[in-house]
């Protein structure tokens, strides 16, 4: 059983304990999924999908009073995870951002972008996001 105030594990391949969200991202993010909703979507067993978890290609936050695993709807588009999500949280992790920070980043708007990063990326416009991401680390 997961230990409250554990984040996600990625680096050891584990889903280990997942944080609680917090208000602010909770605010951040206007829509959520839980892992069978997008097995569902993506015609897959759950199992798999917490595969994609695992392996750093979703983040999943413990929300609501059964503290389940939810994904950012917005992650998921016509029954795929949205082009140029995995790239970016690549990035994102490899400039030090945890799971939460990531959240942050990707759905606070930016009137350069416009938008939020995440909107950028089911948009289609993952290469500036990208760039933008590569930008942190400098």
């Amino acid at each position: 059983m997961a230990m409250p105030g554990y984040r996600l594990s990625v680096g050891d391949g584990t889903l280990g304990g997942v944080t609680e969200i917090d208000a602010k991202i909770d605010g951040l993010v206007s829509a959520w999924l839980t892992l069978p909703d997008i097995a569902e979507e993506f015609g897959v067993e759950v199992t798999r999908v917490r595969q994609l978890v695992k392996e750093g290609q979703l983040i999943a936050m413990r929300r609501g009073e059964n503290r389940a695993l939810h994904v950012p709807a917005e992650f998921i588009k016509e029954g795929k995870v949205v082009k140029g999500l995995v790239g970016t949280l690549t990035l994102l992790r490899d400039d030090g951002f945890t799971d939460e920070e990531m959240l942050e980043w990707l759905f606070t708007a930016d009137e350069t972008l416009p938008g939020t990063p995440a909107q950028a990326l089911r948009e289609n416009r993952g290469t500036e996001v990208k760039r933008r991401a590569q930008a942190l680390a400098v």
